[in-house]
């Protein structure tokens, strides 16, 4: 039986269908062509023109570029630091700038200048040899497949396959070749239109001429100016003013991206340290803003100034350019006799510093610094702001002024007995005068023979301590703080608030060990043979006594202003006023004994007087010496045994005795025992005659 089955007759529709479809897309996409093609023709025959313009016309970008930086002066106008001008070859890189036409650049201008102060390095020359398009063909040839494979490394890798291959070949550049290879990577590393110095320092005539001749075939490059920081009055005190970074250094890594939100470009010159940090500001100006107009093909057409920006402000400094100059030579030359006497022989330096009492205005800032093991001796005028040293006896003002206005003494009751102090288990504590000199003192008489003993019963009568010879001393747990809360009202252990960045507080010793109180450390502190404080905390407070009882912000930036154009005038917008940090609460009779006291170490007839060789200075001086013991520390043998014994030396004092106009801190640290000398007087007597022949 056979079996028929049905047929649909669908297969046979599908197969004739298929053309028909196939048909249809072919023609939609055929008009879809038609029609593109229609409008791009319309397009370039309607508008052609148009676009080719728009094309070819000008970008028009707008660049900033530096200022001079401002100006700084000393109180009598004369200009610490400045700028010197000079010429200099710039550059300009357009937009699409590319490495052949860099190449050719470099090139063309290693023939009109030299660049003898700087040497390239391999990988700079390396990258020069190599943007010459049959140089890096051949040395690419040179390579292993292994080393250009594009598939497996990136193109940083190979390119520093290429540069290794180039430094294994040896290759002898000449100088030119080595000038033209600093300017390849001078102008590499610029920024799309900014403005860099190819050449700014030692420009000679020739080749400003040479280069000027030829800007035409130069593509970016220009003649302008740049400026370098200059001190025509010495640089004494340039650890002061501060640094500025170069233009290739540019912006300080640590603060980078602070100074990149401020507009900052990464090439620019700031302020790295000291006023010209603390004053950034003010002293950077205001950019100049330049058009600079480029073709379609991204060369540079013009560049016009829209903007000529604004010089940095100026600054007037509180320093007499004279009168530092007369400091730092009278710092030297005491400290080289003392180095010549071997009483410096393990010293690392000496500071000087003087204040205007009245208004924290400081008026000289001198230091030196001192390398025991090279016995180099270099400046160092920073060092009153950030060396720390234990200065001794020079504080006792603030000790017997904290018992007066404690009322632990009185004006006309601070006799203390002058009885040596022992401790249980210690060595006795005394004065440098021999036990039994003197069976008692008053306030006045203690600061002139600088009694030890006085400050200490003073300290153990103020905290309220229990004593008894050769057995028990106690005293109560805040007994540091009542004495350090004192000292810090005269601002010793404190910051001043100078306006110099980098200020330290001093040193504080250990009060406790083991959780009890260090009785006999506290007694040395009331004496001035503990903590340590800075050269500048100490003329801080000795300008307290001299001005009746005001701690004032010391400054050394006492007006800002705008230099003239012709550079001979400065005209001052803001002018400082002192500030007071805090006023001490004594009263005029508190006041008086300290101050008959200072009066009496220079000016008193006891023997044990420590300041009379300044006694016939003119105007009188009133002050405080010091000696505290230290050690010599050897950083090279830290873990040395018996070091050195040694002292720091100070001076603290104010002139006149009456009315005080001036006042000065004095310090020589790691002095010989035996041989202290008067160092600190002999630089104090300068000091103060030199100020006063200066400001008759």
């Amino acid at each position: 039986m056979k079996y028929f089955r049905k047929n649909s007759g669908t297969g046979s529709n599908k197969q004739a269908s298929t053309p028909i479809r196939m048909k249809i897309i072919l023609g939609i996409i055929f008009v879809l062509f038609a029609l593109l093609i229609g409008q791009l023709a319309y397009l370039q025959l309607a508008y052609g023109s148009r676009f080719k313009a728009e094309v070819a016309q000008n970008d028009s970008t707008v660049v900033s570029n530096q200022v001079p930086r401002g100006v700084m002066y000393d109180a009598k106008g004369r200009v610490l630091v400045g700028n010197k001008a000079n010429n200099a070859i710039t550059y300009t890189k357009g937009a699409s700038t590319s490495t052949k036409q860099i190449y050719s650049i470099s090139n063309a201008l290693s023939n009109y200048i030299t660049l003898k102060d700087e040497k390239p390095t391999e990988e700079q020359l390396a990258e020069y040899y190599l943007a010459d398009q049959d140089n890096s063909t051949r040395i690419e040839a040179k390579l292993p497949k292994s080393q250009k494979d594009s598939e497996k490394l990136t193109t940083a890798q190979i390119n520093q396959n290429l540069t290794n291959e180039v430094k294994k070949e040896n290759i002898r550049f000449t100088d030119k070749q080595k000038t033209a290879a600093l300017i390849f990577n001078k102008i590499s590393g610029a920024y799309t239109l900014s403005t860099i110095y190819i050449k700014n320092k030692g420009l000679t005539d020739r080749e400003i001429a040479q280069v000027g001749e030829h800007l035409s075939s130069l593509p970016g490059v220009g003649i302008g100016t740049d400026w370098d920081r200059s001190y025509p009055n010495g640089s004494s005190i340039q650890s002061i003013i501060g640094s500025v970074s170069t233009e290739k250094s540019g912006l300080p890594s640590d603060n980078l991206q602070y100074y990149l939100s401020q507009g900052y470009s990464r090439n620019d010159r700031v302020g790295t340290s000291y006023l010209e940090k603390e004053y950034e500001a003010l002293l950077k100006g205001t950019k100049s803003q330049s058009q600079v107009n480029t073709k379609g093909d991204g060369k540079i057409q013009q560049t016009k100034t829209v903007y000529k920006g604004q010089p940095g402000a100026s600054l007037m400094l509180t320093i007499d350019a004279n009168y530092q100059k007369q400091v730092q030579a009278a710092l030297k030359r005491v400290y080289s006799s003392a180095l010549a006497a071997g009483a410096a022989r393990y010293s690392n330096g000496a500071y000087a510093i003087a204040m205007n009492p009245k208004t924290g205005a400081l008026l000289a800032v001198a230091g030196l610094n001192h390398n025991p093991k090279t016995n180099k001796t270099t400046d160092n005028a920073l060092g009153v702001i950030n060396q720390s040293f234990v200065m001794g006896s020079a504080i006792k003002g603030a000790t017997v002024a904290g018992g007066l206005i404690n009322n632990v003494i009185t004006p006309t009751n601070n006799t203390l007995p002058d009885t040596a102090i022992y401790l249980p288990g210690s060595p006795v504590k005394k004065s440098v005068y021999p036990i039994g000199t003197f069976g008692a003192l008053d306030a006045q008489t203690a600061l002139e023979v600088s009694s030890n003993i006085y400050m200490m019963h003073l300290a153990m009568k103020w905290v309220g301590a229990k004593y008894v010879p050769k057995q028990f001393i106690s005293m109560p747990d805040n007994s540091f703080n009542i004495l350090r809360r004192n000292f810090n009202m005269f601002g010793l252990g404190q910051k001043t608030g100078v306006d110099l960045p980098g200020e330290v507080s001093g040193i504080e010793g250990r009060s406790f060990k083991n959780g009890r109180i260090l009785s006999g450390s506290l007694l040395d502190l009331a004496y001035g043979n503990f903590d340590a404080y800075t050269p500048i905390q100490m003329v801080q407070y000795v300008s307290t006594i001299a001005n009746g009882g005001y701690r004032l912000q010391p400054y050394i930036v006492q007006g800002i202003g705008k230099t003239s154009n012709d550079g001979k005038k400065i005209y001052i917008n803001y002018n400082k006023k002192p500030n007071i940090q805090q006023q001490i609460p004594w009263t005029s009779a508190d006041l008086n004994v300290i101050r008959s006291g200072f009066w009496r170490v220079v000016h008193g007839t006891n023997g044990w007087g420590t300041a009379h060789p300044l006694k016939n200075v003119k105007p009188s001086i009133s002050g405080k010496t010091g000696t505290a013991q230290t050690f010599y520390y050897d950083p090279d043998h830290p873990n040395q045994k018996n070091p050195p014994e040694l002292i720091n030396a100070t001076f603290v004092g104010y002139a006149p005795s009456k009315n005080p106009k001036l006042a000065i801190a004095v310090v020589f640290p790691g002095l010989d025992p035996d041989g202290e000398g008067t160092y600190t007087l002999q630089v104090a007597k300068a000091m103060v005659q030199d100020y006063f022949k200066l400001h008759k």
